[in-house]
């Protein structure tokens, strides 16, 4: 049996957060201060992740992310993506990570045999980057990336979250990266979404306009089928080892295409990152009397999930009440609670 919703989208990709915690405090991810993270009762073991994750094979589900908060800082999170990379079933398993541990890890996670691996980065300027995490060092993301590259993941892919007057002037220096080396760069439109609710209206920048800047610099030739991306339009410059990307949730929503769920670290599957339906996980784990009744019941839950996900995002409606309280209220989850 294969997980399709009622829109005859069929469901095989899996983002799993291993952990809300992360070492930088972006400013449309994480407070400074204040945020309390879950204690490690409050979030799957591995082992419960492992059992999920099963039920999920079991329907269909072939492709995996790993994210966070920051992946990378859990503990043994190297053996635990050691033990998804001997899951039969599972064709495609990559990492998320910010980068700032990617040079202590990146030979191992090499040698177990990951090989794709996105790099979230939003700006190449020390000063700047010092603003937009509030710490971090960005000469050891740079570092990592240089030893991804080096070892030979691919695709190596940037993750850019564009914002106005912070990094947009950046657009040009991150395109001309892909003449230098095999990266895949990605534009991606800030959403509403936690601590980007109160700043959306002043950062937004529509990846039209980002994809202008681009154009300033070369013509781009847009890649049919490249990589089966859902998500994004790619192009890349005549004579550029890698490529460019626009994700945009905003001016050109993919929801029509969306093939994911999303397991959140405290056990919650979320059935689409711009609205609130969630199904509690844990409890069935935890409480189930037996392994056959745990996966049963994990079963049924995946089921509902695909028919319960929403044909598209409600970030429109956010946008109309962006100031009021129930816009506050709606998607009121940091990125790091979610799962980037």
């Amino acid at each position: 049996m294969k997980l399709i919703d009622r829109y005859g989208r069929r469901i095989n990709y899996l983002r799993i957060s291993v952990t809300d915690r992360c070492n930088l405090r972006c400013i449309y991810c994480m407070p400074e201060s204040g945020i309390v993270c879950k204690r490690q009762h409050e979030i799957l073991s591995y082992e419960e992740i492992l059992k999920i994750v099963q039920v999920g094979l079991s329907l269909g589900i072939n492709k995996i992310r790993i994210t966070g908060g920051e992946p990378l800082v859990r503990k043994d999170i190297i053996k635990f993506i050691s033990t998804l990379l001997k899951l039969k079933g599972i064709y495609d398993l990559s990492l998320t990570t910010n980068g700032v541990l990617l040079s202590e890890y990146a030979k191992d996670l090499f040698m177990l045999g990951l090989r794709r691996i996105n790099i979230s980065l939003d700006t190449l300027d020390k000063e700047k980057y010092k603003i937009i995490t509030k710490t971090g060092n960005l000469d050891k993301v740079l570092e990592g990336i240089n030893k991804a590259i080096k070892f030979g993941f691919e695709p190596v892919k940037i993750n850019v979250v564009v914002m106005k007057n912070i990094n947009e002037d950046e657009v040009i220096e991150f395109a001309k990266l892909t003449f230098k080396e095999p990266l895949h760069v990605r534009f991606i439109e800030f959403m509403p979404i936690g601590q980007g609710i109160i700043s959306w209206q002043d950062k937004f920048i529509s990846n039209v306009q980002l994809k202008q800047y681009c154009e300033s610099i070369g013509e781009l030739q847009e890649i049919k089928n490249f990589s089966n991306s859902t998500t994004s339009s790619i192009y890349k410059f005549r004579n550029a080892k890698g490529t460019i990307s626009f994700i945009s949730p905003i001016s050109d929503p993919f929801c029509s295409k969306c093939c994911r769920l999303r397991l959140t670290s405290d056990g919650k599957l979320r059935l689409c990152l711009g609205s609130d339906k969630e199904i509690n996980l844990m409890q069935i784990v935890r409480n189930s009397t037996s392994e056959q009744v745990c996966f049963n019941k994990l079963r049924q839950q995946f089921l509902i999930a695909s028919y319960l996900k929403p044909k598209q995002h409600t970030f429109n409606s956010v946008f109309s009440e962006i100031f009021t309280k129930n816009a506050q209220t709606k998607i009121n989850m940091t990125m790091c609670e979610i799962g980037g």
